[in-house]
Parts: structure tokens; C-alpha cells; sequence
């Protein structure tokens, strides 16, 4: 039997149950979790904002674990080795979109705690092609030296997703943090490898995350509807407020892209077109991929990124997602297993 925490419609709580241990078909793996990252996009769903998640469902899509039993066909893992599971749980490999290494536009992409059961548990099941290795190394995966599984978890949802918008930043020099939380605190590390400046906006009267953004090396913290000291040449928005879009075109100069990272925002508002005038861009991020993952390991590695996390046990889901939503919750909430 193995223990995991259910979802089973909104306005319900996560229900902790005991079940037969899931059993890999072909081309899949099963997973001895060690750690899951609790995500917004979890929020999402579990508020009703992302509207058509597999009920009854278990959450999580920031995995990491062993290899504990492998289905036919898999010739990628071995058992007992360590593995990330990311938010893209499959894609169809046929349509134009994934024929054109855009498999992260697939429509009949499956994802890890929507569609597909995920990490809230002690046991999940992937597809092995769509799984990354983790040498028991931990510096090899993708974090520096002495990482926990805990403290990898976030970078297969919070690093990858923060990876992919920053890629659309190009060459930008100054960019804007729009919330600083998972994403954010792993991408300023990243910024500040390469010698970029990053300006940090969180909620406002929110000291604790501005000094948070201080400590890693953020040129300016300050309040969301404040503006920065100097024009900005891009700005990454990873809070899911349609408000901050017409703030960051204020903020970023003429050629100046705003790159909207999460999966669900609120409604964007009207705003007047002398905003976007000046080849000022807003575009989007959308899942991700797993060339992203082959880039950005390597990547956090050279950076030394590390990530700080708060961890809560499994049947403390709940409390963990609460805490997220209140924005408690300084770097990344992540739930810890052990074995």
C-alpha cells in the first residue's frame, strides 16, 4: 500500500489515503517519491482555475525520487536510480507542434498532477522519455554540492518554467521580477552568473520577500506598483495578476519584452496603446519542454544555484498549499517522504 493525499473536487480539502501501489505499464517507471515541490500551478487547479484535471487526482508535478519497478519497453532507468518528473507527463510526437521541437504546444499533451496522478504520494508512475535523469551526485543535478532531494525538487517545475521565460528575456541587461518566490529566487541566481541586474517587485508592504531579493543579490526591491530607479530592458511576471502587464510595459523601455510566466492570470486590463508602442512586446510561456531541461540543468550547475525551501510532511499538504496561497512562504514550499 502506499500512502497519497487526493484531490477530489474544489472547495474540498486534499484527502490523505492508503492504496495499492501503482504499477508501470509499458514505457513507464514507478517512482519511490522523495521530495515534490508544492507549485502555484497546483493552486490553480485546486481553486478551480485550471478547469478539466482527472478526478479523483494526486497533485505534484516537482518529483523527485528512485526508480522502484519498471514497465516493459524502458531501457532509459535502472532500478534504484534517481529521477525528476516534470509538469510534461507526454505528448502525442506527431503533430506539427511537437514535429517542430514545440512539443510543449501539443494538444494532446498529458501533464504530471492534472491529467496524469503525480508526486503527493509515496508512489507515482511516468513515462520514462519524459523523465530526467538525477545522477545520485546531487551537484550533477542541477543544484550545487550537498543538495537534498528537497532542495532539487524545485527546479523541475520553478527552474524549468523560470528558465523558459528567461530565455525569451534575449541579452536583456536589467530585467523586473514581477513576485519573487520559486521561480524567482532560482532565476536571480542565474541572472547574477551572468552578470545581469535583476529588480525584484513583490507585493506591497511585503519586506520580508524584498530583503529576501536583497540578500540574493537583487539591485532593487520594492512594491509591485512602484517603479524602478531605471528603465528596464525586460520583465519576467511570475505573480498571476493581469494588473502587473500595463505596470511592466510602464517599467521596460522602448524594444523591451514582458514575458508573462505562469499557466493561469487573471484578467489582463485595458490599457492605452502608447504602452505598447515602441516595439514593446507581451507574450507568453507555455509548459515546457524537455530540451529546456537538457539546457538548464547544466546550466544551474556552473551557477551554483541553490534553493531554499520549506519542507512539510506529505499529510501536511494542506498546510503546505494554504501557506503558498497567503505568500508565507519565502523561496519553495516542498513536501518531503522519506523512505
Amino acid at each position: 500500500m502506499a500512502r497519497s493525499m487526493v484531490f477530489d473536487g474544489v472547495g474540498l480539502p486534499l484527502r490523505e489515503t492508503n492504496r495499492p501501489a501503482p504499477q508501470p505499464g509499458p514505457g513507464e517507471i514507478r517512482v519511490r517519491v522523495r521530495a515534490c515541490g508544492v507549485c502555484r500551478t497546483d493552486l490553480h487547479i485546486i481553486d478551480g482555475e485550471l478547469s478539466e484535471p482527472a478526478l479523483p487526482l494526486v497533485p505534484g508535478h516537482q518529483i523527485v525520487g528512485t526508480v522502484d519497478a519498471v514497465g516493459p519497453a524502458v531501457d532509459r532507468f535502472a532500478m534504484g536510480e534517481r529521477v525528476g518528473v516534470p509538469w510534461l507527463g507526454g505528448s502525442c510526437g506527431a503533430c506539427r507542434y511537437c514535429l517542430s521541437d514545440r512539443e510543449n504546444l501539443c494538444d494532446r499533451a498529458r501533464f504530471t498532477g492534472y491529467q496524469i496522478d503525480g508526486g503527493y504520494a509515496e508512489h507515482c508512475i511516468a513515462d520514462a522519455d519524459f523523465c530526467f535523469a538525477l545522477p545520485n551526485r546531487a551537484s550533477d543535478a542541477g543544484a550545487s554540492d550537498g543538495a537534498s532531494d528537497a532542495e532539487v525538487a524545485p527546479l523541475l517545475c520553478a527552474g524549468l518554467i523560470g528558465y523558459r521565460a528567461w530565455k525569451l528575456t534575449g541579452d536583456a541587461e536589467r530585467v523586473g521580477f514581477y513576485g519573487f518566490g520559486a521561480s524567482a529566487h532560482i532565476l536571480i541566481q542565474i541572472a547574477r552568473h551572468q552578470g545581469r541586474e535583476v529588480y525584484a517587485f513583490t507585493r506591497p508592504g511585503d519586506q520580508v520577500a524584498q530583503r529576501f531579493a536583497q540578500e540574493l543579490g537583487a539591485a532593487w526591491a520594492g512594491d509591485s506598483d512602484a517603479r524602478p530607479p531605471t528603465e528596464l530592458d525586460a520583465a519576467i511576471l511570475f505573480a498571476p495578476v493581469g494588473d502587473l502587464v500595463p505596470a511592466a510595459l510602464r517599467a521596460v523601455s522602448k524594444g523591451g519584452v514582458v514575458v508573462c510566466a505562469g499557466i493561469h492570470m487573471s484578467d489582463i486590463p485595458s490599457f492605452p496603446y502608447a504602452l505598447l508602442w515602441g516595439e514593446r512586446v507581451v507574450r507568453s510561456v507555455a509548459n515546457l519542454t524537455r530540451r529546456d531541461g537538457e539546457e538548464f540543468f547544466p546550466i544551474a550547475v556552473r551557477a551554483g544555484v541553490r534553493t531554499q525551501t520549506t519542507g512539510y510532511p506529505l499529510a501536511a499538504a494542506n498546510r503546505a498549499l494554504d501557506d503558498l496561497r497567503q505568500g508565507r512562504i519565502s523561496g519553495a514550499a516542498v513536501l518531503v517522504i522519506p523512505g
